[in-house]
């Protein structure tokens, strides 16, 4: 049996109602040279179950556990344990795969071997439909972006296996919970690996008004300690960093139905 190409790592937990969806979403791809490596991260619903169907019906799942919630940072590392394919894609059990992601992503990675990562924008959606589209505003970031944010969205990036193991994979720090990502980019730049944002969406993000509510000030100190690390190893501009980690302070103590405005109104002319 030929080794596939793609190795999809997905941490799943309590998304019992949304993961065949997002299941069906990667056997509905153009492009189907793939395993998926789900992690079960201590589940209080039925969450394992869906899975374990998923994976007594299909020969390319591999369904793992953690013994207990660990974070998503030390899930995907989990996963990353069985990932032995050239190529490494993330996907959430409460999201969505366009058909042709998987096909143009690889094709891109496969073109343009100077980049180890590339991903895209995101149509976000809810209960009610889709609602917003994101856009891939520097399309070849530069460290600079770190300034700022992440370079790239998580969910919808493959990655060169390669990238993932010459950085050890996710940091496994309860201080960059929600912030994985981003160290994780910043990590991969320190190693001189660089990435591509596609200007198409090619994945669908399940946004809900629980979202913003993730997004308290402990979460908020998180982000300032992540781009604090990213300062110190990639030179960035202290001014810039200042100003995040006070704009993150009044974000953190704003009240929430304050934050849920602002957030709402963002979401409308979201350019991501």
């Amino acid at each position: 049996m030929v080794k596939p190409r793609i190795s999809v790592i997905i941490g799943i937990y309590n998304c019992a109602s949304t993961l065949e969806e997002a299941l069906d979403s990667l056997y509905a791809q153009t492009y189907q040279d793939f395993k998926i490596i789900l992690c079960d991260d201590g589940s209080t619903d039925n969450t394992y179950q869906v899975a374990k169907t998923y994976a007594e019906r299909h020969d390319n799942i591999l369904l793992i556990t953690n013994e207990k919630n660990m974070g998503l940072n030390y899930t995907l590392n989990h996963c990353l344990e069985y990932a032995d394919t050239e190529y490494v894609a993330r996907m959430d059990g409460d999201d969505i795969s366009l058909p042709e992601r998987f096909e143009k992503e690889i094709i891109f990675l496969d073109e343009h071997p100077e980049f180890a990562i590339v991903s895209t924008p995101m149509i976000y959606f809810d209960e009610n439909g889709e609602f917003s589209r994101g856009k891939a505003k520097i399309k070849e970031p530069s460290k600079g972006i770190f300034n700022y944010g992440s370079p790239f969205s998580h969910a919808p990036c493959m990655v060169r296996n390669e990238a993932y193991q010459a950085v050890g994979g996710y940091t496994i720090d309860k201080r960059l919970i929600r912030m994985e990502d981003y160290n994780l980019w910043m990590k991969m730049y320190v190693k001189g690996y660089r990435g591509y944002n596609l200007n198409e969406c090619l994945y669908a993000m399940r946004d809900d008004r629980n979202a913003s509510r993730r997004r308290n000030l402990r979460a908020r100190l998180n982000g300032i300690y992540a781009h604090y690390l990213a300062l110190k190893e990639l030179n960035l501009s202290k001014k810039l960093f200042l100003k995040y980690a006070l704009m993150n302070i009044i974000k953190g103590l704003m009240p929430n139905f304050i934050y849920q405005y602002f957030h709402s109104k963002k979401l409308k002319n979201v350019k991501n």
